[in-house]
């Protein structure tokens, strides 16, 4: 298993740097400064997991009022034609449909606390209907890593951090943040696609992909041409979209008279054991990521990747200072935007640096906080090529955010 390797080899490389510090170069803080990081970390897990927890109930629980009152099932006609071909395994009208729906609606519009939780229902869902319970069914496989592509239409998050840092335009980062994440998850797409042997020249995925490229292109023309109205769109948009989501479930249990408050409550409760299944997955990457920080391990990888770069006779090293986002961004998206505001303040919010961060941090999702929190959820334990295919999203997205950056930025 991909994930099993990656963390067993963080651990290993930061055993070895560690003491090879300690002995050879008499570092005799390395380790102390390893271990208050990793039980930092452990204790930063379980805060994250506690913060979550309220989240998972609130929107598990509107999730369950929705499946209990049919809003679910309309919601997943809308999208059953192009499901359906992507997602076979799942039957006709199943509430999978819907939740992947609110999942990926919330995910475009940079909204994770609602996105979480109906991705984390949407698993639980299609683990229902999964034969082989430890391992990973193609329909979550592919549910996984269209998740883990990020797809974002407004990044939200990104705007106000440049904002924040006193950018002259802040906004300069959205087309290159959705040209990126656009590819990335086209990649992931057709990754998945061809190992499950999915034909992506059906006229209904056509028709589908076609539509979402039209509405891109032209939220992409009108924010253009009016960049003083993206937070002010972004806003509105975001919220009034989710807003309306509840809104809808909340009058289809009027409707069909259900017991709204109890189907609430018995969702919520869901909700909270979901918590309780994700906090062991996730303070072990966690930890995982500490060690391989702390070690100096990412750094002497950048001071390799820069020389290599430079014997390969690249012209331009610039990219280079922005990769520690890029190669954190499948681990830890707070790590990674750590890096990203580090870069504004070094570098300037409105420098290369700083925009290729900004395009980095966008580009994709955290591949391995997914698969911990999403796998970990359900109890899958074999996953397959879902590492695989989510780190290849992150090398298409990160190949091609180098390349925006220099069209754009350069």
């Amino acid at each position: 298993m991909v994930l099993n390797r990656v963390w067993i080899g963080m651990f290993i490389v930061a055993i070895i740097m560690g003491f090879s510090k300690f002995i050879f170069w008499q570092d005799t803080w390395i380790l102390k400064h390893m271990m208050d990081g990793l039980f930092e970390t452990a204790q930063t897990a379980f805060t994250l997991v506690l913060g979550m927890t309220g989240i998972l109930c609130l929107w598990m629980g509107i999730m369950k009022i929705g499946e209990d009152s049919g809003a679910v099932n309309v919601m997943s006609k809308l999208v059953n034609p192009l499901f359906s071909k992507l997602f076979p395994e799942i039957p006709k009208n199943h509430p999978a449909m819907g939740s992947i729906m609110l999942n990926f609606s919330a995910n475009m519009l940079g909204l994770d606390n609602a996105a979480t939780p109906a991705g984390l229902r949407a698993m639980q869902q299609l683990q229902d209907i999964n034969p082989e319970k430890e391992t990973a069914s193609n329909a979550q496989i592919m549910f996984l890593v269209l998740n883990a592509s990020g797809l974002t239409i407004i990044p939200v998050s990104i705007i106000a951090a440049r904002a924040g840092a006193g950018s002259g335009n802040p906004t300069s980062v959205f087309i290159p943040i959705l040209l990126t994440t656009y590819f990335a998850t086209l990649g992931g797409l057709l990754f998945v696609a061809i190992r499950q042997k999915i034909n992506l020249f059906n006229k209904t995925i056509l028709a589908y992909i076609g539509g979402l490229t039209s509405l891109i292109i032209g939220l992409l023309w009108y924010l253009s041409a009016h960049p003083d109205q993206v937070n002010l769109i972004s806003r509105i948009l975001s919220n009034t979209i989710m807003f309306a989501f509840i809104a809808f479930f909340i009058i289809m249990a009027i409707k069909s008279k259900i017991a709204a408050f109890e189907s609430f409550v018995e969702g919520a409760k869901g909700g909270f054991q979901v918590a309780i299944n994700i906090l062991p997955f996730l303070v072990a990457m966690l930890c995982a990521i500490s060690l391989f920080k702390s070690c100096g391990a990412l750094s002497d990888l950048m001071n390799a990747i820069e020389w290599l770069v430079v014997e390969l006779g690249a012209k331009s090293t610039e990219f280079i200072d922005a990769l520690p986002v890029m190669l954190m961004q499948p681990f830890s998206g707070s790590g990674a935007r750590g890096m990203m505001v580090e870069n504004m303040k070094a570098f300037g919010p409105d420098s290369f640096v700083s925009n290729l961060s900004a395009t980095f941090q966008g580009s994709t999702e955290t591949t391995f906080y997914v698969l911990s929190v999403y796998f970990g959820s359900v109890g899958i334990k074999k996953t397959r090529y879902a590492a695989t295919a989510g780190l290849f999203c992150d090398l298409v997205g990160a190949v091609a955010a180098v390349l925006i950056a220099y069209l754009f930025f350069s």
